[in-house]
């Protein structure tokens, strides 16, 4: 049965006052980079249709217009529509370092980062083991697992529950870290005071 093992929480990632106006800069930053940016609209000089003057300027008692494709008549451009755009933002590397460490402190301050020793599942998967383990911790909610390159086995076994999400350790996030109620680290996953992992997400 797996369980909670003591280890020294590094103070310098786990035991800093958590900079929330950081960590809201750097999620909203990586929320934006997912954003696919292709929606379009068509202005009037891109819709069909509208080369001739609808009617004469004067002696027909209408309103005068130019085109039938004018943003006013029904099947016009669209005047001041959005196009396709980039919503990624440019973040400094300390501040993402800052904002994942933040996020860490946060969690831990509320006793909500366990470590365990290793994910002991053998070498075929089972997501009835994975539950196990995670009831035996005393999680409650979503629970993200920090898993190493080498916990294959432990990324199947984890996969097909709902309320587990696996993050690789080296693309541990302070947004990820944020949306989960506990955070499982293993031993060899465990971030010290210069943690390799990065949001690439928010450059």
């Amino acid at each position: 049965m797996v369980s909670v093992v003591k280890a020294d929480l590094d103070p310098a990632v786990f035991g800093l006052e958590p900079n929330v106006s950081v960590m809201a800069q750097v999620v909203t930053a990586q929320l934006a980079a997912r954003r696919a940016g292709t929606q379009s609209t068509k202005t009037r000089a891109e819709v069909s249709g509208g080369g001739s003057k609808p009617w004469a300027q004067k002696g027909t008692g209408r309103a005068r217009a130019g085109s039938s494709r004018s943003p006013i008549w029904t099947g016009g451009g669209v005047a001041l529509g959005p196009k396709p755009r980039k919503y990624t933002q440019r973040t400094p590397k300390k501040m993402v370092k800052l904002a994942l460490r933040s996020a860490l402190s946060d969690r831990a301050a509320d006793s909500k980062v366990l470590v365990v020793d290793s994910w002991d599942f053998g070498d075929t998967p089972s997501t009835k083991a994975a539950k196990a383990a995670l009831a035996s911790l005393g999680t409650e909610g979503r629970v993200l697992v920090v898993l190493a390159d080498a916990d294959a086995v432990a990324a199947r076994s984890f996969r097909n529950l709902p309320e587990v999400q696996i993050i690789a350790a080296r693309e541990l996030n302070a947004y990820d870290v944020l949306v989960n109620d506990f955070v499982v680290f293993t031993q060899a996953t465990l971030p010290t005071s210069a943690p390799a992992a990065t949001e690439e997400a928010a450059q």
